[in-house]
């Protein structure tokens, strides 16, 4: 591999002039920059960003942490993060957390040690150390989708009890009055913005819930969603007419378990979910959701960080995005309902 050596001496210019052109970092003549840049491409050197980022004190590197990156949600924002690091003239490390505090600890350590110039989190909603290690890492952060409790990061994500209340609203007004909710983990605060949506607008309509007797827990994956969907169908008491998911994932593995037990949507059961994710419109039937402006949140997410890195702010900032309902073919008013289907039995998902 050649270096900065080998070019200077088949320019024949010094180490120094070199690494002037190579770093823009003072005025040399037209000729002898051709000629150092003509022995790079001949030579194929590539400086040593380690090196560079070490004089400059920046690596004009990006990290981000996600908590899935199975999850289409997830995928999009990392899409339009990505875009827009890169027109900036960023790269960006991603690292997938898989939900687990430990994890996420152990990669906000490597990212540290890459010496990343500033970092986009969307938590995993369960780690109390997560506040402290951030301030330790002395770098500007972006919480992204899932608050914490720091007011000293930026935040940038949808308002999600506001968009709980567009669905709920929209299933009201179509004339359901017994709609389940399928929730995510207890200790993500989006989701539980969500379900908080879902309680108030019962309330505001003036139907009152069973406790929590139709809140159930899908985990935010279409596993869980079709495991809750089969525990509600499978419960005693009359089966809801409507199911507000608090994702995507959940809303398809529910899709999944009324089609399985023959339940036609939104004939016999209408289903919303929450995210937008692209694959909505392509269920059977087309999935009403609400709608999180995914690329936007991303691309804010990179602009309030670089902000903080180039230095033009230092106060944090929140940003909470509207959310919009996109109503497709899996709600319709209610028909008159059957009583409670016999199924097999299934894991109680229920939050006591």
């Amino acid at each position: 591999m050649a270096t900065i050596k080998d070019v200077a001496l088949q320019a024949g210019v010094s180490v120094t002039t070199v690494s002037h052109v190579v770093n823009t970092t003072r005025h040399v003549s037209t000729a002898v920059r051709e000629r150092v840049e003509l022995a790079i491409r001949e030579l194929g050197y590539v400086p040593s960003a380690v090196a560079r980022s070490l004089k400059s004190n920046t690596t004009r590197t990006l990290g981000m942490l996600i908590p899935n990156s199975s999850n289409p949600y997830f995928a999009e924002i990392v899409h339009a993060v990505e875009a827009r690091c890169f027109a900036a003239g960023y790269t960006l490390i991603l690292c997938n957390t898989d939900d687990a505090p430990a994890r996420q600890s152990v990669y906000l350590k490597v990212l540290a040690e890459r010496r990343i110039d500033g970092l986009i989190v969307v938590s995993t909603g369960d780690d109390d150390a997560l506040v402290a290690q951030l301030h330790g890492l002395q770098m500007p952060a972006v919480l992204l989708d899932r608050e914490i409790d720091d007011p000293g990061c930026d935040l940038v994500e949808t308002a999600h009890k506001d968009g709980a209340l567009l669905a709920m609203q929209h299933l009201l007004a179509l004339g359901h009055r017994r709609i389940a909710c399928i929730g995510g983990p207890a200790h993500v605060i989006a989701g539980e913005l969500r379900v908080q949506g879902w309680r108030q607008a019962l309330a505001n309509a003036g139907v009152l819930p069973e406790g929590d007797a139709l809140l159930w827990r899908g985990g935010f994956t279409s596993q869980g969603g079709h495991e809750a969907m089969r525990a509600i169908l499978s419960s005693p008491g009359a089966r809801p007419s409507a199911v507000f998911a608090c994702n995507d994932l959940m809303a398809m593995g529910a899709l999944r378990a009324a089609h399985e037990v023959g339940l036609r949507v939104p004939d016999d059961l209408s289903v919303v979910g929450f995210d937008d994710i692209e694959l909505c419109a392509y269920t059977s039937p087309p999935l009403t959701t609400v709608a999180q402006p995914k690329a936007r949140i991303g691309a804010l997410a990179v602009d309030m960080l670089l902000e903080r890195v180039s230095g033009q702010r230092h106060q944090p900032h929140q940003m909470v995005l509207p959310a919009e309902l996109r109503v497709r073919a899996s709600t319709a008013p209610p028909f008159a309902l059957s009583p409670t289907l016999a199924l097999d039995p299934v894991p109680l998902l229920r939050q006591p």
